[in-house]
């Protein structure tokens, strides 16, 4: 028996030059070369010593990164990376291609959800469904949801492309993929977000995603900021890489793996804590940080605030190349 639907077409969608942004493109932008907010870690140069390591090696170096990473400004120290050949993949959730886009096409994103929810306004703008088209049609081309809109803003001229990963990464043609949960992203409100499409974009980004973990044995992997999408779709995708090296007679074992991210979680993290413990329900710490290193791989945790932490490794691999 089907169960009644909301009709999206009742929505009243403004024109996004009548939100007010939080968050302006020149406000956050965090130069290469510009001055940085001191910060310091012990396992900042251990890890950039295996990022450099797997780099020249021809292995996988992975930063898997929430959407706080690109609105704290780091995007031009992770597209700087992917001119250079370092970074081999990025992987975002939904939230990361929309900032991405908006700051792309109008230099701002980001709006007060206690503002806008009360109003029943909250992630509904007209600009910002041009996302939506873009993965439609990008779906009908079999490209994943991460370079669909990147050929957008590219092939567009966005005014502010400069400073898009997603762009960089379908100029350069380095893999940035989208890892979506329905119902989660503004886009999924609009008349034209198309479920199907989405889902399918989506999950070419997965594969995509799932074939560099094949090349992580050597390699690196962070997940910087992302609680839930970073280490599900990562554990996921190892399982499967490591089910067909398993076949060959080969391993995926030795490598790094991080966690950048803001929680205490104490001294000891070479083992999960126990399910009595909040810590234990903290996908990072249980998944990557111990699991999947436990037979050969090694794993740090920086705690800190990103606009301080990414930029203080970004650093240190330079000095490395």
């Amino acid at each position: 028996m089907p169960y009644p639907q909301f009709d999206r077409c009742q929505l009243k969608i403004l024109p996004l030059m009548d939100r007010v942004h939080d968050i302006r493109r020149d406000g956050i932008r965090i130069d290469p070369q510009g001055p940085r907010v001191p910060f310091s870690h012990p396992a900042i140069p251990e890890l950039a010593d295996a990022i450099v390591s797997a780099y020249r090696h021809s292995r996988a170096v992975v930063f898997i990164c929430g959407a706080h990473v690109l609105r704290q400004g780091n995007a031009p120290l992770l597209i700087d990376l992917m001119e250079r050949g370092v970074l081999s993949h990025l992987a975002l959730n939904g939230a990361g291609a929309i900032h991405d886009f908006e700051l792309a096409m109008i230099g701002q994103t980001c709006e007060s959800v206690a503002r806008y929810v009360r109003e029943g306004q909250f992630g509904l703008w007209q600009e910002t469904s041009r996302l939506n088209d873009a993965v439609n049609a990008g779906a009908k081309l079999g490209l994943g949801f991460g370079e669909a809109v990147g050929k957008v803003i590219e092939e567009e001229l966005f005014p502010y492309r400069d400073t898009s990963v997603l762009a960089a990464a379908y100029r350069l043609k380095v893999p940035v993929t989208i890892h979506v949960s329905i119902g989660q992203d503004i886009l999924h409100e609009h008349p034209n977000f198309d479920g199907a499409a989405t889902g399918q974009a989506s999950y070419t980004d997965f594969l995509i995603f799932t074939e560099t973990i094949r090349r992580l044995e050597g390699g690196a992997m962070l997940n910087i900021g992302s609680a839930v999408m970073g280490p599900e779709v990562y554990l996921k995708a190892l399982a499967m890489a490591r089910n067909v090296a398993h076949q060959n007679g080969e391993h995926i074992r030795h490598f790094m793996t991080a966690v950048f991210d803001l929680p205490e979680l104490g001294t000891d993290l070479t083992h999960e804590a126990p399910k009595n413990d909040p810590r234990y329900y903290f996908r990072p710490f249980k998944t990557i940080l111990v699991r999947t290193v436990a037979d050969g791989g090694k794993s740090h945790y920086v705690q800190g605030d990103h606009k301080q932490t990414v930029p203080a490794l970004y650093d240190a691999i330079l000095e490395r190349l």
